[in-house]
């Protein structure tokens, strides 16, 4: 029997995106440009978590208020679509007909839909949000799952950089392992992240990589600069 593999959570993978590629792109250039400032690994930890800290809550929090945004257009359009059904009948019939028009349904055809539709008014008002307006019911508890993935991922990615510095003793040898650990999860991250979102592997993890090494390198030449000749 044939079944067919999409993949049924979306709102999960974009979150997780989300929170890895910030997680793992901002801490990484933040503790390279300390790195470039300063002789203690402590003082690079202390920054790091302090970053990790306040960007997951940073960025949970606007997860939050994208999916309860998200949230509140459906649900006003969902009201104003009610009101329609009653206020304009025709019009609104006739949009049903449009629908199926785009398909190439005969006049005879899209008539009789429209009719049956209208006989049900939640089913009417389903089909124009889905059909019209592209809009899907938004789950419930939507804003609290994305803030939570959101900043459980920006963590995990962040703690990546970091482990250079906490198992080296000096920043030079930390800047360069936590390189390493960070590159290496770069072109992992970058390759599953394409590979999910349909795009080519090799050159999103290549693209993802890429970014994440100028991030560091622009905060660390920054850093240095500002301390060697300030």
């Amino acid at each position: 029997m044939h079944q067919e593999g999409h993949f049924k959570q979306p709102a999960f993978i974009r979150d997780v995106i989300i929170g890895l590629s910030d997680g793992i792109t901002v801490p990484f250039a933040l503790t390279a440009g300390i790195s470039g400032a300063v002789a203690s690994n402590s003082i690079i930890i202390t920054a790091g978590i302090a970053e990790i800290c306040a960007g997951s809550i940073a960025m949970g929090l606007g997860g939050f208020l994208s999916a309860k945004t998200e949230e509140e257009h459906y649900y006003s359009e969902l009201a104003r679509e009610y009101r329609e059904v009653k206020d304009c009948y025709e019009h609104e019939k006739q949009e049903v007909r449009d629908v199926f028009a785009n398909y190439g349904l005969s006049k005879q055809a899209q008539d009789m839909i429209a009719d049956e539709l209208a006989k049900d008014e939640k089913q009417w008002v389903d089909f124009m949000m889905r059909y019209e307006l592209g809009l899907e019911q938004p789950d419930a508890q939507r804003a609290r799952k994305s803030a939570m993935n959101i900043a459980i991922s920006y963590i995990v990615g962040g703690l990546i950089p970091l482990l250079g510095y906490i198992t080296t003793s000096t920043p030079a040898n930390g800047l360069r392992d936590s390189a390493i650990f960070t590159i290496l999860c770069l072109i992992v991250f970058g390759y599953l992240k394409s590979k999910f979102t349909g795009q080519k592997p090799l050159a999103g993890a290549l693209k993802t990589t890429a970014i994440g090494i100028v991030a560091a390198g622009a905060a660390f030449g920054i850093a240095y600069a500002f301390n060697h000749f300030k």
